[in-house]
């Protein structure tokens, strides 16, 4: 876990898009993507600033929108690019950083990163040709169905093939505006045989297994474990990557998440056996179900409010207005907006005088939803011992 480091961006430097002089690629070329034009333009451009002086490996390209708004194409298409890249050994993404330029000469990887889906379905398309016996000239499927062959998703199976093509294994054949086929170009080409195997070993995956370790190392069972960032420290990952990794220990029953002050518990060690789980630790209900909570709270609360206050017509306040008197995240109040849509009692409008209008008045009703911060199972027990 000391092998790696989590660069600080203030330790970085940054390549401004208008101290780019190198002339912008022409993106009118039919037999290239536009993603993979672009990419090789990066490539030439990362080639001659290091050879220049001008960047380093603690030196971050523009950001995607400001290569997006240089170039004059969407921020997908730079995503795109970077992607290949990034296989190429170029630049090296870091969440919450940016993207690096890397030396691929030097082919030395300093951060940990998840196992590229890139590299997979490529990986896979060199065994299908293999498997096939495909010879040198032969078609191969559309990027569509070659997806569904190597169970891939479209667009990954597309960039790895253009992938391929940028490696000279094949070539795009067009047949008419709307239609492009592959052929074959060389059959020389490796197979990585383990990759198969490994595709599930992510960065993910491993954190999980090093989470495991540090729990067994510092921690007991009802021991609360530390706040995400010290862990992405750590651990040297970003907080997503333990915000992933903690699901999987959810869900195993090694922790157990809890909302507000209770945090996420230790409920047992890795490397024990069976369900430790103490009646105290089970009182609690898990985390969906407590977001279940809130969203219905919300809803019943928005309810209530129309019946005391508003008329058909009325515009209801914005969404972000309602969760700061409610106390609550946008998005609880979007999704309780959307259902109550739903169920007919309000409608959206976009535009000037737009925003979220009653069309029909609720009726009065109880509250029909209990505390679910009490796991259920546990008051169900507690009833009857009592």
């Amino acid at each position: 876990m000391n092998d790696f480091i989590l660069p600080s961006k203030a330790e970085l430097k940054h390549m401004k898009v208008e101290e780019i002089t190198k002339p912008l690629p022409d993106l009118k070329n039919r037999f290239e993507s536009r993603a993979m034009v672009i990419a090789k333009w990066l490539m030439e451009l990362i080639t001659e600033s290091l050879k220049s002086g001008a960047a380093d490996e603690k030196t971050l390209l523009p950001s995607k929108p400001d290569l997006a708004y240089l170039l004059g194409v969407s921020i997908g298409t730079i995503q795109n690019s970077l992607r290949v890249l990034e296989d190429n050994g170029y630049v090296e993404s870091k969440q919450c950083i940016g993207t690096l330029i890397r030396n691929p000469e030097l082919g030395v990887k300093k951060m940990r990163k998840l196992t590229s889906k890139r590299e997979i379905a490529i990986n896979e398309i060199k065994k299908f040709i293999a498997n096939k016996d495909l010879q040198v000239g032969a078609s191969l499927p559309s990027s569509r169905v070659m997806a569904g062959i190597i169970n891939c998703s479209t667009n990954t199976t597309r960039l790895a093939m253009e992938h391929l093509t940028h490696m000279g294994i094949i070539e795009h054949n067009y047949r008419n505006g709307t239609e492009n086929g592959w052929v074959l170009l060389s059959r020389d080409f490796e197979i990585v045989q383990e990759l198969a195997e490994t595709a599930n070993e992510t960065l993910v995956k491993k954190v999980e297994q090093d989470l495991k370790a540090y729990i067994s190392k510092n921690l007991k069972p009802g021991d609360k474990i530390p706040p995400h960032a010290e862990l992405s420290s750590e651990l040297k990952v970003s907080i997503k990557t333990i915000h992933d990794a903690l699901k999987f220990l959810i869900d195993d029953g090694i922790l157990l998440a809890r909302r507000g002050r209770y945090g996420t518990t230790v409920l047992r060690m890795p490397d024990s056996e069976g369900d430790s789980e103490k009646k105290e630790t089970s009182i609690f209900a898990s985390a969906p179900d407590t977001a279940f909570y809130f969203y219905e709270k919300t809803r019943d609360h928005i309810k209530k409010m129309i019946i005391e206050k508003y008329q058909v017509g009325q515009r209801l306040p914005s969404i972000q207005e309602l969760a700061a008197e409610l106390n609550l995240s946008p998005n609880t109040v979007r999704k309780a907006f959307h259902s109550l849509a739903q169920e007919g009692y309000l409608v959206f409008a976009r535009g000037r005088y737009g925003g979220t209008f009653v069309i029909d008045i609720p009726e009065a009703e109880e509250q029909s939803f209990k505390w679910l911060a009490v796991n259920p199972q546990y008051a169900e027990a507690y009833s009857k011992e009592n």
